[in-house]
């Protein structure tokens, strides 16, 4: 359905990132805006689980290394 336009490094920056964001969401006991925005690093684990990022196709941009036939 959807090509792949992340690469591996990519993929693994964006689950480590979105990881870490939830982990602090849940450590810090906050409330507000910003405690909750932490929840946004859904998005990258997600995109980094499918490896395809719906901003990179919107502007042409891939990661994803060439494979040579």
């Amino acid at each position: 359905m959807f090509t792949t336009n992340e690469g591996t490094v990519d993929r693994v920056v964006r689950v480590a990132v979105g990881l870490a964001l939830l982990v602090w969401f849940y450590v810090e006991q906050g409330q507000g805006f910003w405690h909750y925005a932490k929840l946004i690093g859904i998005v990258p684990i997600l995109t980094g689980l499918v490896g395809w990022c719906p901003l990179y196709t919107v502007l042409g941009v891939s990661t994803c290394p060439i494979k040579k036939a």
